[in-house]
């Protein structure tokens, strides 16, 4: 993060309580500030360019428009913004469905908030932030899946065979460790072919390209 750069970030929570309780916890915070609040996705659509936040906390379940929503309403009207969840809930629709549509992350409303703010710092950042359960659910969803390969998938052909292989094990869930193991390289060499297939895919992380290979 830019030094003396101040992160804005714009709650949006149906419970008054639960903003409350977030704006008293971030306002402590230096380099953050709470730029608005939101009770549902259409007021916070609506507040974006009034409050101009850099991150959007939103949560899951909302009236009128809940999160997954409201982070793909986000996506179209103002790509720019990192938006992360902060739910109770961490049922398949939500977490996927929020991803999918763009999330920068999801964190569980019992995470400590020495993680939620590293969080809001990291989504700021453009990295991937998932909660400890949330990254298991993940990871167990994807060894349900078959590898990619068989039936190919968009962007396929511009890998070489080595990234194909490591594509293949990413997509079940597998560690650089795992990778490195099985295919007798490094994992230093392993990030490397990561990097290189995020950047032939137009990908933001690896996350992101697990996803994009399961579907």
């Amino acid at each position: 993060m830019t030094p003396g750069r101040v992160i804005r970030v714009l709650i949006v929570d149906d419970q008054d309580l639960m903003r409350a309780a977030l704006r008293k916890l971030l306002e402590v915070e230096d380099g953050i500030v709470v730029a608005g609040e939101a009770a549902d996705g259409r007021q916070a659509l609506a507040a974006v360019p009034r409050c101009e936040p850099d991150v959007v906390l939103v949560d899951a379940r909302m009236p009128r428009m809940d999160g997954v929503e409201l982070v793909a309403g986000l996506a179209v009207a103002h790509p720019g913004l990192a938006a992360l969840v902060l739910s109770t809930f961490e049922e398949d629709e939500y977490v996927f469905g929020a991803l999918r549509a763009g999330a920068r992350g999801y964190l569980l409303k019992d995470c400590s908030p020495e993680e939620l703010v590293a969080g809001i710092r990291k989504a700021y950042e453009g990295k991937t932030v998932l909660d400890g359960p949330v990254a298991a659910r993940l990871v167990a969803e994807l060894r349900l899946r078959p590898a990619p390969g068989t039936g190919g998938f968009r962007g396929q052909a511009s890998l070489s065979g080595r990234e194909l292989d490591v594509a293949r094990m990413i997509a079940v869930g597998a560690t650089n460790k795992e990778i490195a193991a099985r295919l007798f390289i490094t994992e230093g060499t392993v990030k490397n072919h990561v990097s290189s297939m995020l950047r032939k895919l137009g990908l933001r992380d690896r996350t992101q390209l697990a996803l994009y290979l399961r579907d």
